[in-house]
């Protein structure tokens, strides 16, 4: 940075910001579009439009909002001083020369100052946006022959003590002071208070509403030529403490695990019984409870896997059975949990670090009073995706071995955001707590300190493999036991964990599930398709240890009863071989409002809807199956529901967000160059050609295959001038190369007002 600035110092000033980028190179115009996209959205016509718009207020704030306190001095500093040397701007900041001169490179490279044929200067309107106000210097009073500092050291000493220490008061307190009783048009010698003297040498300038304010000028005079009065240092530090880092690894790496575990969890159950979506497109606080009870977490930590898992792509509001919204797991989350869980883990971890959701808002109210639901469009914070990864950088900056100090650590981090992005957001410090609370869920901190695959995530390489030699290796067995349950002494691979759901009921996490199978979780396998000679299969397939015989007995005496019983559509009817079973069912205390009759000893029929007569009959512990129109047993297993994926999430797997930004910068540098080589050959003298000119200008184009400059109306009736390789003329129509777009277009010919040769 240093050499190109010394090499800026000796070239001469340009008359304008447009001049100054129409000499720079197409790198260093990339870095400005890339460090300020805002200014090609959409692609400007030349440099003179892309001046234009880096000056205008809102792309000011934007630019201004991502300066640090020392780039935000430095260019106060110059806004003050006006146009002046790049040496005098280094001295009149009360801070680090090296770190004032890196900080001028970094307004330069953000196009908020610039070398005019004067000396470097503030972009117009930069003063307006820092001050609130256009007043930022003396307001006329400086005279043009003069020193600005020596003009307002005279005046200060024209001052009476009183007057003086009144001026040194306002400066120390904002710079602004109401006028009172004080007269503000009189000359110096007629003043009779401390405030008329101020206000009569202009050493206050007058505001609306009764206001004045001390110019810049007049603070940097009373701090002998400096800006400030305590010196700028750079940002605060971290405050740390010793921590094991292989200890900090191995907590994170279990976080991350959980993390993967419950998502799948939560998107597994949602693909059986999708929640329904909110017209605001949110989700219900009943199904955030539900989601919370069955991954058992509390609610918060339920809004965040909820709030990640559709920042991720895998799941999305999609149309359950009845035909009324839900969210549903989308076609992505089956490829996702097929894959490993390190891969799974970078995929959530990569969506919640560049999402602007906040999760932790989720059950608070709002300024009206509303409680906020869990995926609502409002719930999104524009600075929110900024300050979880610099709260994380922060971290990241102690060395392996520290993790922040117990009690100051988050304070330390807040002072750091502070000094790093003075001017937003208000909410900093709550924004910093999510994010270290989040980030100790995720896995990417443990025990207050960055994991080590989490630094290599940070610095842009694949933490996937030192993850991975983390995280507990799946296990494809379980040990049967003789109280009906199943211990897998590990995380089970994806496929056995799901197939083992459907036979057995989850009882306890933890490194060690426990599975409990029961009467009911068999008949749950067995109405899905599984007949018991599978079901014995399996256990003993799956099973390090001999299968017990009370889970043999509990497969055959489930087995033995299943189906005994058949419903069918009346409303309903109920079948049976063995009358036996018509009789206990009939004579059941609890199947009063079931409406039965007996018509047959083996027929019964029911007044209660088949939908709501199943779930019944197994409550009552009968296990009842479907007979179809023809007599035979009806047994489907559910589809698993799924919502199309999102079309960002199917963009964003062929190709990486920073590539096509770093196409898009490219199109705009090429649109803008284009732009100002048709300026280069404008001239006032050129006439309006008539539509057979125009065809005979681009004729002897084509034939001699050369550039021209075609002023053209477009579809809007806005007139520009496009830089253009002419490759046919037929029916009225041009076709050539645009060079502004860098595509083969097409060009009505009596929309051309003029050609002329680039």
């Amino acid at each position: 940075m240093n050499s190109r600035s010394s090499a800026g110092a000796s070239t001469p000033g340009h008359r304008s910001l447009a001049d100054q980028l129409r000499t720079w190179p197409d790198e260093r115009l990339g870095a400005l579009l890339a460090v300020r996209p805002d200014l090609g959205t959409p692609a400007p016509q030349d440099s003179g439009q892309l001046a234009s718009r880096a000056a205008t207020r809102s792309s000011l704030t934007r630019a201004l909002d991502r300066l640090t306190r020392l780039d935000l001095a430095t260019l106060d500093a110059l806004v003050v001083l006006g146009p002046t040397t790049r040496e005098a701007l280094i001295a009149a900041v009360n801070a680090d020369a090296d770190a004032v001169a890196a900080s001028v490179d970094r307004l330069e490279e953000f196009a908020l100052a610039w070398s005019s044929t004067a000396g470097l200067r503030a972009l117009t309107g930069v003063a307006e946006v820092l001050t609130g106000g256009p007043d930022a210097g003396l307001s006329g009073l400086r005279p043009s022959s003069a020193e600005p500092l020596a003009h307002v050291d005279r005046l200060l000493a024209e001052l009476s003590p009183e007057a003086r220490a009144m001026l040194a008061h306002v400066v120390d307190n904002g710079g602004e002071a109401a006028t009172g009783s004080a007269r503000t048009t009189i000359r110096p010698e007629d003043a009779a208070t401390p405030a008329e003297e101020l206000l009569s040498r202009g050493l206050l300038a007058r505001r609306e509403g009764g206001l004045a304010m001390a110019p810049g000028e007049v603070g940097l005079a009373l701090r002998g030529g400096r800006t400030t009065v305590e010196p700028i240092g750079g940002p605060p530090e971290v405050a740390a403490s010793e921590r094991e880092q292989a200890l900090v690894d191995r907590v994170a790496a279990g976080a991350a695990f959980e993390m993967v575990r419950r998502v799948e969890l939560l998107l597994d159950a949602w693909g059986a019984h999708p929640p329904s979506a909110l017209r605001s497109g949110g989700l219900g606080v009943r199904d955030l409870k539900a989601a919370a009870a069955s991954l058992q977490v509390d609610e918060a930590s339920a809004a965040l896997l909820v709030e990640t898992a559709v920042a991720a792509g895998l799941a999305a509001t999609g149309i359950d059975p009845d035909g009324n919204a839900a969210w549903l797991p989308t076609d992505l989350f089956d490829s996702w949990s097929a894959r490993p869980a390190a891969e799974r883990w970078l995929t959530l971890v990569r969506a919640w670090l560049d999402s602007p959701r906040m999760p932790a808002l989720v059950g608070s109210k709002d300024a009206s009073g509303k409680t906020w639901n869990a995926l609502v469009p409002e719930l999104a914070g524009v600075f929110m995706a900024e300050t979880r990864r610099m709260t994380l950088e922060a971290l990241a900056s102690l060395p392996a071995g520290q993790v922040l100090a117990p009690g100051t650590g988050g304070a330390s981090v807040v002072a750091r955001l502070a000094w790093l992005r003075p001017r937003r957001p208000r909410t900093r410090a709550e924004q910093v707590a999510w994010t270290l609370t989040e980030a100790a869920a995720f896995g990417v901190t443990g025990l207050d300190g960055v994991a080590t695959y989490a630094r290599a995530l940070l610095a842009g390489d694949d933490p996937v493999e030192s993850l991975t030699a983390l995280l507990p290796e799946p296990v494809d067995h379980v040990l049967l036991q003789a109280d009906l349950t199943a211990v897998a002494p590990g995380p089970l691979e994806s496929a056995l964990a799901r197939t083992l759901q459907l036979v057995a009921d989850v009882e306890s996490r933890g490194g060690a599930t426990v599975y409990r199978f029961s009467a009911g979780s068999v008949r749950r396998a067995m109405d899905l398709g599984w007949t018991a000679v599978e079901l014995h299969d399996f256990v003993s397939s799956v099973s390090r240890t001999p299968v017990p015989q009370p889970l043999t007995y509990l497969i055959d005496d489930t087995a033995r009863t299943f189906g005994m019983l058949r419903v069918g559509y009346a409303e309903a009817f109920l079948r049976a071989d063995d009358e036996h079973v018509i009789a206990e069912l009939l004579h059941h205390s609890e199947t009063a409002g079931l409406g039965l009759r007996r018509l047959a000893p083996t027929v019964v029929i029911s007044t209660t809807p088949i939908d709501l007569l199943l779930p019944r009959l197994r409550e009552l512990g009968a296990a009842p199956v479907v007979e179809a129109d023809d007599g035979t047993v009806h047994v489907a297993r559910p589809e698993a529901l799924r919502a199309r994926t999102p079309r960002e999430f199917r963009a964003a797997a062929a190709a990486r967000q920073e590539v096509r930004d770093a196409a898009r910068v490219s199109a705009v540098v090429t649109a803008v160059r284009a732009g100002d080589r048709a300026d280069a050959t404008r001239s006032p003298a050129v006439a309006p050609a008539t539509p057979a000119g125009s065809l005979a200008a681009l004729r002897e184009a084509i034939d001699a295959r050369a550039t021209v400059v075609i002023a053209y109306v477009d579809n809007h009736g806005t007139r520009g001038d496009r830089v253009v390789d002419p490759l046919s003329v037929d029916g009225g129509q041009l076709v050539a190369n645009d060079h502004r777009s860098g595509d083969v277009r097409t060009f009505a010919v009596h929309r051309i007002s003029a050609v002329r040769p680039a």
